[in-house]
């Protein structure tokens, strides 16, 4: 005759003690886990379980994890049930969505988008090398750069998706297609973007836990990093310094001209992290992929007759694919923002409030790689991108039911509300009144105003 086991029990505020490195507890419907050794192990790193840890974190869960997942929780439980454990009516909504949309097999439906990808990636590097090496004129080169930057931000899109989800058949392959479509074809490391990208998607505007919105000293999407606060991300000070602050008095008149060239930036920042003393997976193969690109790009380039058409032919390929690290800010840039970790328990509300959707018409679903949804893309990282503009009715009318913004609009629109943005922070960071000490550079310009 089985004996029954009396439950034990913890309150959240004793969650929250269990917060750290050495000392990592989570929630997943009120049973607690201790993942403080499976951190090193997690798929999707250590910064996701940093960032929530201490906390229930079950909608985060659901929403990165497929159900295979829970037999891995087994190993990882204390014994211990959370004594006031409580789901909210939006969560329960939410779960129950996700729920509706697994039964129907959303999840697994991944159409034919990732061959139309790599189809388009194969044609568009074709056409590259097509342009550079067999044609003369100058205009063939310059549109060979076009299809390089059309190719950039193809390949970018196949990496995003291989990275939330498998588009090809086994995880071998999925890893291969990240590699390729990411570290030799653009050149930016898929190491680096899992690294980040999971801290964004899991502190969606969190100005201290959200790399995506930690530029200073170029651009500031809010006035709350003129306190020159501490980014928990990169572990180090938002210096809000008279030069961030002359840059920053001048954000929405230069956020055009620092989009063509901020690729450099993503360059940069893979070398940073994969030469880091940081634990990188696949490091070799990451560093091996680079390796192929900055192989193949200079020797392509350096098939141009001359400097001035090799200077054009990069430059035109970097503003090419400007359009798709403006449409990343136009996502985020004009959302909801705050200070402080993310919490497990508004997991719903969080992703409302920071994300703007891209209304547009079907046929430039292509174009935006799926990411004109980006709520739907927040609240379901797994779920293909061909599967996004069904879901999405389902979305609006759960924020209508629970009174949560759903903030679609035009391309232009979104354009002109994130130049708002950033000139209302521009003009609060030239407000003379601010105690940051002024250089001679900033008293010169600011003079007359």
């Amino acid at each position: 005759m089985a004996v029954a086991v009396e439950k034990k029990y913890i309150s959240s505020e004793e969650l929250k003690k269990h917060d750290k490195p050495g000392d990592l507890w989570i929630s997943i419907q009120g049973k607690v886990y201790n993942v403080t050794d499976w951190m090193k192990e997690h798929p999707g790193g250590d910064i996701p379980l940093l960032n929530l840890a201490g906390q229930d974190v079950t909608d985060a869960f659901i929403a990165y994890h497929p159900g295979t997942a829970w037999k891995y929780l087994d190993n990882l439980f204390t014994g211990y049930y959370l004594e006031d454990f409580k789901v909210s009516e939006v969560s329960k909504d939410f779960r129950k969505l996700y729920s509706e949309f697994a039964k129907l097999g959303l999840f697994e439906k991944k159409g034919h988008v990732a061959f139309y990808c790599l189809a388009s990636v194969v044609l568009l590097l074709c056409m590259t090398v097509y342009g550079v090496v067999w044609c003369e004129s100058f205009w063939a080169h310059m549109g060979a750069a076009v299809a390089l930057g059309l190719l950039w931000i193809q390949s970018a899109y196949v990496g995003h998706d291989s990275g939330h989800y498998q588009v090809m058949k086994s995880r071998r392959f999925n890893k291969l297609a990240q590699l390729l479509t990411g570290n030799c074809l653009t050149g930016i490391s898929i190491a680096w973007w899992k690294w980040t990208h999971n801290a964004h998607h899991l502190a969606c505007n969190s100005l201290d836990f959200d790399p995506d919105l930690q530029h200073i000293p170029v651009f500031a999407v809010s006035t709350r990093l003129f306190d020159s606060i501490r980014s928990t991300f990169y572990g180090r000070q938002l210096d809000f310094d008279p030069f961030a602050r002359f840059l920053v008095s001048y954000q929405h008149w230069t956020f055009y001209p620092v989009m063509c060239v901020a690729r450099v930036n993503l360059y940069v920042q893979t070398f940073l992290l994969l030469f880091s003393k940081r634990k990188i997976p696949d490091r070799a193969l990451n560093i091996a992929g680079i390796l192929v690109f900055w192989t193949w790009f200079p020797l392509l380039v350096a098939c141009l007759p001359s400097w001035p058409e090799r200077v054009a032919f990069v430059m035109t390929s970097f503003c090419v694919t400007a359009l798709q690290h403006v449409q990343f800010c136009l996502n985020h840039f004009s959302g909801d923002v705050y200070v402080g970790a993310p919490k497990g328990n508004d997991w719903f509300e969080k992703q409302t409030s920071g994300t703007v959707d891209i209304s547009c018409s079907s046929w430039m679903d292509w174009a935006f790689g799926g990411l004109q949804f980006q709520l739907e893309h927040h609240l379901f990282p797994r779920m293909p991108r061909s599967q996004l503009r069904g879901v999405s009715p389902f979305v609006r009318e759960l924020c209508k039911k629970h009174n949560l913004p759903y903030k679609s609009l035009s391309f232009w629109d979104a354009n002109v509300t994130t130049i708002r943005t950033l000139r209302t922070a521009a003009l609060q960071a030239r407000d003379l009144a601010n105690p940051v000490p002024k250089n001679l550079l900033w008293e010169a310009v600011n003079t007359h105003g």
